[in-house]
């Protein structure tokens, strides 16, 4: 693991990194970076600029300028940390203006377009170094992935690229452009689109999960939670990956396609066929019973997911509330969760592979996944359940309308209809976003303290 570090190198004293897009990662970067002692200019939008100066104005070593040009034609190491359908757009504008000889990345969630966008506008003695940090704002970045992409650069470029993120106290990941976007989109794209069906599902219903009592206990807390956190975001952040990235698009249609024919199946009565089918996808993903794939000890705890809950039954400890509800969960199919297992088998798709560059929402979807599965009884009574009980039917048929559509959208490539299909989910759960988001925030650190090797 990159080790963090407190000051500039020698040699290194004028080196100066521009990052173009100060919202929330665009800010992130900026105080990491000046806090080590970098000196960093930036800029945003024209009307962003009064603000950002006010901001900023009493931090050490970071300088805004109104704009791209100046921004580029002063730094040695240029960010762009703006939104993945606006690479292009923003790298033709102040493109022409990289100062010679200067390193050029993206923060972008999907490189495809990036690199393109770099390829096609930069100069040519500019070198090509991309960066993602797999994880959001709010979160820790030490021991969390970086991704760093050496795409058109020297030994030298790429080590002075190295020394300045080394402050973040991430753990470096060597990918191409390619190998960045097939594997964001195993362990992002499918993730997301599980998380925005549910919501959408749940506003469809006009139900606050955590009021009703139906969803209760650890899984259903992950869900929540998570489901939550991606809905208290910026749209932007989950549309390019899923929809610029072709490989994302794949498996999100995949995903839907195995909510719809599991549900079929539920709705059919085809206890034998769905047990038969949802078995098979678990010896593929997860190993066979004398030759498993997952570690002796699982991913996630019951003691730990049980203490973060939304519900009127639990106390509200700023975030860790401990359940001491009596309310029992209800028999639950987990037909998002049995639908990722059958998605995955059909694509392939081994999770395990990508864990060192995994996102804290992956890690934990794929412990709560992983913990449906692991128990024999668990997994037996979820599909049983699927089959003989209507409890959670209307919710299913929520879920898997708004999969499809999810689905749709991403393959027809509608960034318009993404953002209103999302903006609209937004404001329905926006009045408990603050409560939620503290939980959230709370939960996903005791998870990754948790399973810390």
């Amino acid at each position: 693991m990159a080790e963090a570090s407190s000051s500039v190198p020698p040699g290194m004293e004028n080196f100066i990194v521009g990052i173009i897009g100060m919202g929330d990662m665009g800010k992130m970067y900026a105080r990491r970076l000046s806090a080590a002692g970098w000196r960093i200019k930036a800029c945003d939008k024209d009307d962003q600029f009064e603000k950002l100066r006010e901001e900023f104005g009493s931090t050490n070593n970071i300088q805004i300028l109104r704009n791209g040009h100046l921004v580029s034609r002063a730094s040695d190491y240029i960010i762009y940390s703006v939104e993945a359908a606006a690479i292009d757009r923003v790298v033709a504008e102040y493109g022409p203006s990289t100062k010679l000889g200067a390193i050029v990345g993206g923060q972008t969630s999907c490189k495809d377009p990036e690199i393109k966008a770099f390829e096609t506008h930069l100069p040519d003695d500019a070198d090509i170094v991309s960066c993602h940090s797999l994880h959001g704002p709010k979160v820790d970045t030490t021991g969390q992935p970086l991704v760093l992409i050496k795409h058109r650069a020297s030994d030298d470029s790429f080590k002075q690229v190295e020394t300045v993120l080394r402050c973040l106290g991430s753990e470096h990941v060597y990918l191409t452009a390619h190998e960045h976007d097939r594997i964001t989109a195993d362990t992002q794209a499918v993730t997301h689109a599980a998380f925005l069906s549910m919501g959408k599902a749940w506003h469809s219903m006009r139900q606050f999960p955590w009021e009703s009592g139906r969803y209760v206990g650890g899984i259903e807390n992950v869900k929540i939670n998570l489901t939550m956190r991606i809905y208290s975001q910026k749209w932007h952040v989950y549309a390019g990956l899923a929809i610029l990235n072709p490989e994302a698009r794949k498996q999100i249609a995949q995903y839907a396609r195995s909510v719809t024919e599991l549900y079929k199946l539920m709705l059919g009565g085809h206890l034998d066929e769905l047990r038969a089918r949802v078995l098979r996808a678990r010896d593929r993903v997860f190993g066979r019973a004398d030759a498993p794939k997952w570690a002796d000890q699982p991913l996630l705890q019951d003691a730990v997911l049980d203490r973060f809950s939304l519900g009127a039954g639990e106390k509200n400890g700023g975030g860790d509330n401990t359940n001491t509800s009596s309310t029992a969960p209800l028999p639950n199919n987990h037909l998002s969760l049995l639908a990722m297992v059958d998605c995955w088998s059909a694509l392939g798709t081994v999770p395990y592979e990508h864990m060192l560059c995994s996102t804290p929402l992956f890690r934990l979807w794929l412990g709560v996944t992983e913990h449906l599965f692991r128990d024999g009884a668990r997994l037996e009574a979820a599909l049983r359940i699927a089959v003989a009980d209507n409890t959670f039917r209307s919710d299913d048929l929520e879920f898997t309308f708004a999969a499809r559509g999810w689905a749709e959208c991403v393959g027809r490539g509608r960034f318009d209809t993404w953002r209103d299909r999302f903006l609209d989910t937004q404001r329905f759960f926006e009045p408990r976003f603050p409560a939620a988001v503290d939980v959230g925030n709370a939960m996903v650190k005791a998870v990754l303290e948790s399973t810390k090797s």
